[in-house]
């Protein structure tokens, strides 16, 4: 594992196509002496493919930062680039079809509403994208072709979870943003769980940034990206990811 400076993080994805172009990102929450600097400039590139690990305490500025590249909030201050869209200019119309075409989300919590069946949770992204897969075979890519017709309460927490996995890739993402996606989850469970983000980012080519606090899954990932006070600290890019079912926590 070698060590990248912030400055580098272009040249550390060789040739892949940049997705994500961070400069100076500032988020600052509340006024004069109450003010939080959520973020504090954040430099980084995001490349098409990659599976980027971000590390640190909680209030380091990670889930901020998700929240950013999902638009779900906007910046105070810096240059957000999706492609060729400045995020920061948009309007509530073009970041809500933005969300809706362009970036899956998936939380500690699953979300899910208890009287859908896997199939119709999964259903509702069908439903409203643009070129969507089958509910069917969403479900089928995280091994549970099986499970299609239970509903949340006759499921797993990790079985819960994947089905969330399912709807979020469902519309074909070109983005998976995971804020602790295992954090509710058993050793054994969340193995699972990162096996299927795993085959996601292989097969369909998703750009996936997960935020946990488990130092152990920066083995998976191609980049390591450490937050701390709202900056970026340090970026290890992985020569080899280990595959999740090989994690030990």
């Amino acid at each position: 594992m070698t060590n990248t400076a912030p400055s580098e993080f272009t040249a550390a994805a060789g040739t892949k196509e940049q997705v994500f172009r961070v400069r100076g990102l500032t988020k600052i929450y509340g006024m004069d002496t109450t003010e939080v600097h959520a973020l504090d400039g954040v430099d980084l590139d995001l490349f098409a493919g990659e599976l980027v690990v971000l590390l640190g305490q909680s209030g380091s500025g990670k889930t901020t930062l998700l929240n950013q590249l999902g638009g779900l909030d906007v910046p105070t201050d810096g240059e957000l680039w999706y492609r060729d869209m400045d995020l920061t200019r948009a309007d509530e119309t073009e970041l809500t079809q933005f969300r809706r075409d362009s970036v899956g989300f998936i939380f500690q919590f699953y979300n899910l509403i208890p009287s859908l069946t896997a199939r119709e949770n999964v259903a509702l992204i069908t439903e409203i994208a643009r070129d969507p897969m089958s509910a069917e075979d969403a479900l089928d890519m995280v091994n549970l072709g099986a499970r299609l017709d239970h509903f949340p309460a006759q499921l797993s927490g990790g079985e819960q979870q994947r089905v969330a996995i399912a709807r979020a890739i469902a519309k074909r993402p070109e983005v998976l943003l995971c804020d602790e996606p295992t954090g509710a989850l058993d050793i054994k469970t969340g193995i699972v769980v990162l096996e299927a983000l795993q085959r996601v980012n292989q097969e369909l080519g998703t750009l996936t940034v997960v935020i946990t606090h488990n130092a152990a899954m920066a083995e998976m990932a191609d980049r390591v990206i450490r937050f701390a006070d709202g900056r970026v600290q340090s970026i290890k890019t992985n020569a080899v990811r280990a595959a999740a079912s090989s994690i030990n926590w």
